[in-house]
C-alpha cells in the first residue's frame, strides 16, 4: 500500500524530501495531486515515513537499483538513467534478468519492496548493473 500511494504521488508530480530545518518529511507540489491521493496518505504516514527511513542507509548500489525500478515503472523520471539503459543493451537485459531473479524468489507485486526478495544471485547482478552505470557516466560527463 505504501508503494502504491508513494507511486501516485510522484506519478502527479510530487516530491517528497526530508526538510533540512527540522528534517521532517515535506511534500513539493502538493497541488498537482489530486485530493484523494493525499487523504490516501494521510492515515499511513508512518509507513510512509519508516519507507524513507529504510532507504537512508541504504547504499549506492541498492539506491540505484530503486532509482531503475521508479523509472522503470514511469514514477520517477531521471533522464541520465534513462539514456544510459537505451544504450546500454546489455545493461537493461541484465534488469531484467535481475527483476526475474527477483520474481523466482517470490517477488510478483510491484508495489512490494523488492529487497526481501534479494539474493546472492541478485546481489551479484545488481552489482554489475551499478558497476555499468558507472562506467557508462564516467564515459559520457
Amino acid at each position: 500500500m505504501v508503494l502504491y500511494v508513494l507511486a501516485q504521488i510522484w506519478k502527479f508530480g510530487g516530491v517528497i524530501e526530508r526538510d533540512q530545518s527540522d528534517g521532517r518529511l515535506e511534500l513539493k507540489n502538493h497541488k498537482n495531486i489530486p485530493v484523494e491521493v493525499l487523504k490516501a496518505a494521510e492515515p499511513i504516514f508512518n509507513l510512509i515515513e519508516e519507507w524513507f527511513k529504510s532507504w537512508e542507509e541504504a547504499n549506492g548500489i541498492d539506491k540505484h537499483m530503486r532509482m531503475m525500478i521508479h523509472q522503470a515503472c514511469g514514477w520517477q523520471h531521471n533522464p541520465k538513467l534513462n539514456e544510459w539503459i537505451c544504450a546500454d543493451v546489455d545493461a537493461l537485459m541484465l534488469f531484467m534478468e535481475w527483476q526475474e531473479t527477483l520474481a523466482k524468489n517470490g517477488w510478483n507485486d510491484i508495489y512490494t519492496d523488492y529487497r526481501q526478495f534479494e539474493n546472492e544471485e541478485s546481489n551479484i547482478m545488481k552489482k554489475k548493473l551499478y558497476e555499468r552505470a558507472v562506467l557508462y557516466a564516467n564515459q559520457n560527463k
